[in-house]
């Protein structure tokens, strides 16, 4: 397809063109932290905010090793839990909400992490980025688009959002993409944010997506 035609896609049309690609440069992509169990996944999702997951995958073993379950974090002791996730940053909340989210699934949800969102979101420390990684890794559940700040930059970089606010870039990404493909998008982005489409230095001379991005055919098509 040429540069010609593809400037007359619809922005729909040029986000599953997209997709498509992503699907080949990444087909073996998937949740990049380490875990066994819903609670573990949860857990680790809690802790990769504003921190990266190899730092993240660099903790949990020995976290998971002393605190195993939901019912082991909910009665751990909070300051032996924040030295054990202490170099994740913001340490002290993130220990505060992962016993305090562990506790509830004790009490109201008979030790089991909810599979429902409206659930998830009524724990402390999950927001929907959380909720919708859990819903797709631990469950197989497409309820929304994971925005992170790889997926927040290249969707805005790509021209498909013009939002900066992530719930409503997730708005924006759930009326392009089909449902199934919803956490593919996000986890394929990811791995394309972090080996090309970087932050400082977005590598457009080597990128396959350079023909369909907004900084290419303008400011690409509604």
């Amino acid at each position: 397809m040429t540069t010609k035609n593809l400037s007359k896609l619809s922005k729909k049309q040029r986000a599953l063109e997209i997709l498509s690609r992503l699907h080949r440069l990444y087909p073996d992509a998937t949740c990049s932290l380490n875990y066994e169990t819903p609670v573990q996944l949860l857990v680790a999702t809690i802790l990769s905010a504003q921190c990266t997951d190899e730092r993240v995958n660099k903790v949990t073993p020995a976290l998971f090793s002393r605190f195993p379950d939901a019912e082991s974090l909910a009665n751990a002791d909070i300051l032996e839990l924040e030295e054990l996730v202490r170099s994740t940053g913001f340490y002290r909340n993130k220990a505060k909400n992962i016993k305090a989210a562990c506790r509830m699934i004790v009490e109201d949800f008979n030790s089991v992490v909810p599979n429902k969102m409206e659930e998830l979101l009524k724990l402390p420390g999950v927001a929907r980025k959380t909720a919708n990684v859990v819903l797709a890794h631990a469950y197989g559940i497409n309820a929304g688009v994971t925005v992170d700040t790889h997926v927040k930059r290249l969707s805005q970089r790509l021209g498909l959002t013009k939002n900066t606010e992530p719930i409503n870039i997730e708005k924006d990404l759930m009326k392009l993409l089909p449902q199934p493909d919803w956490e593919n998008w996000s986890i394929r982005l990811i791995y394309h944010g972090r080996t090309v489409c970087k932050a400082r230095s977005p590598g457009c001379d080597v990128c396959e997506l350079v023909d369909v991005c907004a900084k290419n055919l303008g400011n690409g098509n509604d």
